[in-house]
């Protein structure tokens, strides 16, 4: 029969394995963490880049202005983007004497400040914004295009830094928890 010494070590062995496993997945979890928190500027950056698209997809098939494009398109956005848009366009129904742009950097901001973007990727969005006031629906066009090869060009090179650096992100967290293990066991 097994004394109290020995049920007391099992005890503390299983509390052992335990605060092991609870370090290596705390670890991981932090790599994983990191590697989520990477992706989710690519995610972004994937959304303004479609909605680039959208809004030239109904300047060039839909031939309207900018804020009636606005108001189309809301339909095919997801939350917060929609909102927003439906906001640009009923503003600018309103006309309140701001112009298009104002309106329009004005509703975004709010919502890109609240994306895991740098500066360069919201002016690029926004760029468009700043000629918005030409008559020339091909040069509305246009602008709006460079933004979606500017903000694609950014993405394409988010997604070959950011392949290598999510698996390190991931491989030290766990390597780190590993450590963590032997050091203290």
């Amino acid at each position: 029969m097994p004394g109290e010494a020995d049920i007391g070590k099992g005890r503390r062995e299983m509390v052992k394995v335990l605060g092991c496993c609870m370090i290596f997945s705390g670890c991981l979890g932090m790599g994983m963490w990191y590697r989520n928190q990477m992706n989710g500027r690519l995610r972004a950056l994937r959304s303004l880049r479609n909605i680039l698209e959208l809004l030239a997809g109904e300047v060039r098939y839909g031939r309207d202005t900018l804020p009636e494009c606005c108001g189309h398109i809301a339909r095919y956005l997801s939350p917060p983007y929609d909102g927003a848009f439906r906001k640009i366009g009923g503003r600018m129904e309103e006309n309140t004497g701001f112009s298009f742009g104002e309106i329009f950097r004005e509703e975004m901001d709010s919502i890109l400040k609240e994306l895991p973007l740098k500066g360069v990727d919201r002016e690029c969005f926004l760029d468009f914004t700043r000629q918005a006031g030409f008559a020339d629906s091909q040069m509305q066009l246009r602008m709006i295009e460079q933004g979606v090869e500017r903000l694609g060009a950014i993405e394409c090179r988010l997604e070959k830094e950011n392949g290598e650096k999510a698996r390190m992100a991931v491989g030290l967290g766990a390597m780190g928890g590993l450590m963590l293990i032997l050091i203290l066991c």
